[in-house]
């Protein structure tokens, strides 16, 4: 038998798909877009006049202008009532405490070391040529002069001096404050080899501190020499007892503690039955 011939398929190519509208999908594609945009363009323009009337008052409150009717209509808070200045109160009150406890502090030793000078005098028989002031620069150790520690126009130091730096030194070496040694003169005018009375008292100053570390052995990283000239008088008048008290050299001993700490110190002293002022001789 003789195969059945096979019938030929007729293929033919299919019909291409018509793409002449496709630009119409990102047509609109952008249209919407575009309406998304417009659309939250137009939410974020609605204002809220009642919700801008309160914010314009709250930041006209705020900056000190309250040229509005209204001040401030704001109804809610920032913090809870029963939390407000709670803990800055606290904080404030602490370091108030704080401080008033550092300044107690600090009047103690300084007063201790002014009990073992007063002592280191008196056993030299000192103690009538020394004075003593406990304020908020610290303590005090007044030289009166008087022909005693300095003659008249002189900056050398007499042996009734040596004799009371040697008796002030050893509680000082043993301090660790810084000292600050400032000369005075009285109203007169200097004469040779003094040309005014800033270097008459500079030099007072300085023999002193001389004195103090090279016989005495305090470190010199701790003092400094200052002169006032006669600018800062004790006393008034050229009477002779005036001249002394203001022919003088200060030893001062520095309190260390911040400056709201040591403005405690006086209300302190006066709290405890001092006066804050001048112990010992005019």
């Amino acid at each position: 038998m003789s195969a059945r011939p096979r019938r030929r398929r007729n293929l033919e190519p299919e019909a291409e798909h018509d793409n002449s509208e496709r630009w119409m999908a990102s047509y609109m594609d952008m249209v919407t877009v575009l309406m998304c945009m417009f659309i939250v363009l137009f939410s974020m323009s609605v204002v809220d006049k009642t919700k801008y009337q309160e914010l314009r008052n709250s930041l006209a409150t705020g900056f000190g202008t309250t040229k509005t009717e209204k001040i401030d209509s704001a109804t809610g808070v920032v913090v809870p009532p029963d939390k407000v200045n709670t803990k800055a109160e606290g904080f404030t009150q602490a370091k108030s405490e704080n401080d008033v406890k550092l300044a107690q502090q600090e009047v103690d030793i300084l007063s201790e070391l002014e009990k073992q000078i007063q002592d280191a005098l008196a056993a030299q028989g000192l103690q009538a040529s020394v004075a003593f002031t406990l304020d908020e620069r610290g303590l005090t150790i007044r030289l009166i002069g008087s022909e005693t520690f300095f003659e008249t126009n002189r900056a050398d130091l007499t042996d009734k001096a040596i004799a009371v730096l040697d008796a002030v030194a050893p509680p000082l070496a043993a301090s660790t404050y810084d000292i600050s040694i400032e000369g005075h003169a009285d109203e007169r005018a200097a004469a040779y080899p003094y040309p005014t009375n800033w270097e008459l008292s500079t030099g007072r100053a300085t023999q002193v501190l001389r004195h103090l570390v090279e016989s005495n052995g305090i470190a010199p990283t701790r003092v400094e020499a200052v002169g006032y000239g006669d600018s800062r008088p004790l006393a008034s008048g050229d009477a002779p007892n005036a001249l002394a008290t203001n022919r003088r050299v200060d030893i001062v001993v520095l309190s260390s503690q911040p400056e709201e700490v040591r403005a405690l110190i006086p209300g302190i002293v006066a709290a405890r039955g001092g006066s804050g002022g001048a112990t010992g001789p005019p």
